[in-house]
């Protein structure tokens, strides 16, 4: 079940859009593409987000076995579909529409790799865990798509990931109080969407255009990550196009804490992270499992 959030709002003007960026393709993993919006040198932490990427990839490229310590992935599939094994056993495959809130706690040595032929997209999202919850045990939760919670009204349409919109709530847990909201709009359509006071919040546009926080500004068109300021009930969003809109909006209440990370390990301090290498490199403390186990993609490709 989600996490219990009194959600109060503030004035009833929008948040304002306060910076905007545009996500550039970038090699990552096996031959895959990444455009990284979060992450990247002009943006590397936005509390509680570590990392979105807006994945591309294709057979027998793909994301081989690697480690995760200290936070969340959340994978969310838009076309095609993304095989996941990992060191505990656990395989399957998600497909278009469908999510996976894996989180790594403790440690995890996974694989994702494409499960069918042509090219495979989605999202891919880090969120930060808080240290009282960073070294518990690793546990997936994993939604298909006809089971998305989803609304429509007045030429909008939301699939509801984590959080609430338009009257009905996702069955996601989150650990780090986060909402997250797939909007459609048609030509013409408009949304008020609240979000709560003291939670940061960012918009990442995937299709067409749309005016965002202020209806006199101008439109903002795809693979562009817009951060969103404090102040406000929450976002207005206009469709003035003649075209279809579709983003996320992503919002999460920061944490306030440290932030050490190096690579695929989010801790809160140096020592931590030392203390992460280690274990990982000699197996121990959450990593037993990864030494001697390859996933199946590894071991077909020569990895």
């Amino acid at each position: 079940m989600p996490e219990t959030q009194m959600y109060s709002v503030s004035s009833k003007e929008s948040r304002p859009v306060v910076k905007k960026f545009l996500a550039r393709p970038q090699p990552e993993g096996f031959g895959a593409t990444v455009r990284r919006s979060i992450g990247r040198f002009e943006l590397k932490y936005f509390d509680p987000f570590l990392v979105l990427d807006e994945f591309s990839v294709s057979a027998p490229a793909g994301f081989p076995d690697h480690p995760h310590r200290g936070f969340e992935t959340v994978t969310y599939m838009l076309q095609g579909a993304v095989t996941h094994e990992d060191f505990e056993g656990h395989k399957g495959s998600i497909e278009t529409g469908d999510l996976q809130w894996m989180t790594a706690g403790r440690g995890i040595v996974h694989s994702e790799m494409p499960a069918s032929n042509g090219t495979q997209k989605g999202l891919q999202l880090w969120i930060n865990l808080s240290s009282k919850y960073k070294m518990i045990e690793p546990r997936y939760q994993e939604i298909r798509s006809k089971d998305v919670a989803e609304a429509a009204k007045d030429g909008v349409n939301v699939r509801v990931i984590a959080g609430e919109a338009l009257g009905i709530t996702s069955p996601i847990y989150t650990r780090t109080p986060t909402m997250y909201l797939d909007f459609s709009l048609k030509p013409g359509a408009q949304v008020r969407q609240p979000i709560p006071v003291s939670w940061n919040a960012f918009v990442y546009i995937l299709e067409g255009e749309g005016i965002f926080g202020n209806s006199h500004s101008s439109p903002t068109t795809a693979h562009h990550l817009l951060l969103l300021g404090s102040s406000g009930y929450g976002l207005e969003v206009w469709n003035k196009s003649s075209k279809s809109l579709r983003f996320i909006l992503v919002g999460g209440e920061p944490l306030g804490e440290p932030v050490v990370q190096f690579g695929p390990f989010v801790m809160n301090s140096q020592e931590e992270i030392d203390r992460t290498m280690e274990d990982y490199e000699n197996c121990t403390n959450g990593f037993e499992k990864a030494r001697h186990w390859k996933s199946e993609s590894s071991v077909f490709l020569g990895f």
